[in-house]
């Protein structure tokens, strides 16, 4: 099973995701079974790591996503991998827009799995360190409803 977070610009949400959702599947006993990544629905940012609030905001809570570095969607991860989920609707919109017609990849948002259908990670970029705190513990919760959905479909 092959599961790849996306937001704008792969330096904030997505690589958060990443590394929370690689612990708690890490922790879940499922690491030999699922792949994970992150990237972006822009280019601004390539091969570049994450934000450093959002890599200390994660150290914090034992999570080290320095080793990340940023990488924009592409219509080949429609066929790479099962589940494609992004972090608000303007990245739902965009990953639709390039989605293959062919492609059976699930495509969503991550916070479906939270039980909050429809709801958003907000981008905490142009805010303090509190919108990253916020958005860990929406990935937290969305992470753990990911792994139920991923234990009953494996």
């Amino acid at each position: 099973m092959k599961v790849l977070f996306v937001c704008l610009g792969n330096i904030c949400r997505s690589p958060t995701a990443e590394g929370v959702f690689r612990r708690a599947i890490k922790q879940a006993g499922l690491a030999e079974q699922v792949e994970i990544d992150s990237c972006g629905v822009g280019s601004w940012h390539l091969g570049k790591a994450p934000d450093a609030r959002a890599q200390q905001a994660a150290l914090l809570r034992g999570i080290d996503l320095s080793g990340l570095r940023a990488r924009q969607l592409s219509e080949h991860d429609f066929t790479e991998f099962d589940y494609v989920l992004g972090m608000d609707q303007d990245n739902l919109r965009a990953m639709r827009d390039l989605k293959p017609t062919n492609s059976k990849a699930h495509v969503g948002l991550f916070l479906d799995f939270a039980g909050t259908p429809g709801a958003e990670v907000p981008d905490p970029y142009y805010g303090g360190d509190e919108g990253f705190e916020n958005v860990l513990n929406m990935i937290e919760a969305a992470s753990d409803g990911l792994i139920q959905h991923l234990k009953r479909a494996l």
